[in-house]
């Protein structure tokens, strides 16, 4: 079933995985912004990094879906 699916369910997943990798590494480094580019734009709160750990986690989440969905309609149109 894997050789039916489309590029667009590889390319969600793929992007979802990268999404998800995204928020372990904001995970382990919060202070990263911090230390790449040298400023501090929420004043050592860290409420830039919770607000992009939720962003990037909502984005995989939506990608994950997308993906299963494609993988239903996949099955559905060759079942």
């Amino acid at each position: 079933m894997t050789h039916n699916l489309r590029k667009r369910f590889w390319l969600e997943i793929a992007l979802a995985g990268v999404s998800l990798a995204a928020v372990v590494l904001n995970l382990a480094s919060p202070r990263w912004i911090e230390q790449l580019f040298g400023v501090d734009p929420d004043q050592g709160s860290g409420a830039l990094e919770w607000t992009l750990v939720t962003a990037l986690l909502c984005t995989s989440l939506c990608l994950a879906d997308l993906a299963r969905r494609e993988r239903r309609r996949t099955a559905k149109a060759t079942g």
